[in-house]
């Protein structure tokens, strides 16, 4: 009963904060999306059967990364030639996060069978993804400092490599988890993308909206994925298939 409450709750903060992304209230939504994850976290530990630890990772790292850039907004001043230790001390935790999802997909993977079925699938998403973090990053060439720079690239390649991989994941698996933890993965990728484009190029209300309402929705996948089991991968790339 408690759960459901709090699932509740959870899809409310949810609107909350879209809204207040949307109107530009920062500080405000800053503070609902940390106390959000650590009531998804807390929901997640207490009540899953089946506890992934790469998982509780991920929200766990993810949540304190927003708690830190929440507090960084009552950090002192920053003056050029100053080092935003909250920045990056938040958007490394962002990158550790992402990582365990990684890790998460990798060690469920039938390497043998992805490598000899999926191979072209595999080339041609690497290049994508170089093309992709490349493309995206260089948006934010103009804004950073050289470091801001390459913390930016890494953190865009972790979050091309998580979207490569939960495709892959779906075409070895064809379940109903992997299909959301696709669609978490595509969720986040856009809204970090345009999250990107918010914050870098131009600040739009549209764009504070469609960002946080894409996070909003990753994370239900992400969660909505967490409570099931695999039921794949399809007889096509079954071990027992490639033995025969």
């Amino acid at each position: 009963m408690f759960s459901k409450i709090l699932k509740v709750k959870l899809l409310i903060l949810g609107g909350i904060f879209i809204v207040l992304q949307g109107m530009t209230f920062q500080i405000e939504g800053a503070a609902v999306s940390a106390i959000i994850l650590i009531l998804l976290t807390v929901l997640y530990c207490g009540w899953t059967a089946n506890k992934s630890r790469l998982f509780c990772w991920f929200l766990g790292l993810y949540t304190l990364g927003h708690i830190l850039s929440y507090s960084a907004w009552y950090g002192p001043d920053l003056h050029k030639g100053d080092i935003d230790y909250f920045y990056y001390i938040a958007n490394i935790l962002f990158i550790l996060a992402y990582i365990f999802l990684i890790l998460k997909i990798l060690i469920k993977l039938d390497y043998r069978a992805v490598f000899s079925k999926l191979s072209i699938p595999l080339f041609i998403l690497i290049v994508l993804d170089v093309f992709s973090v490349s493309i995206v990053t260089e948006t934010a060439q103009g804004v950073l400092e050289f470091y801001e720079y390459i913390l930016e690239y890494i953190y865009n390649t972790i979050i091309m490599v998580l979207l490569s991989l939960a495709l892959i994941n779906y075409m070895y698996r064809n379940d109903i988890k992997s299909m959301m933890f696709l669609m978490g993965s595509i969720c986040i990728a856009f809204s970090e993308i345009i999250q990107l484009a918010y914050f870098y190029v131009m600040e739009d209300k549209i764009l504070g909206f469609i960002y946080s309402f894409f996070l909003v929705v990753a994370f239900i996948f992400f969660y909505r994925q967490s409570q099931l089991e695999y039921t794949g991968p399809e007889m096509d790339y079954s071990d027992n298939h490639l033995e025969a």
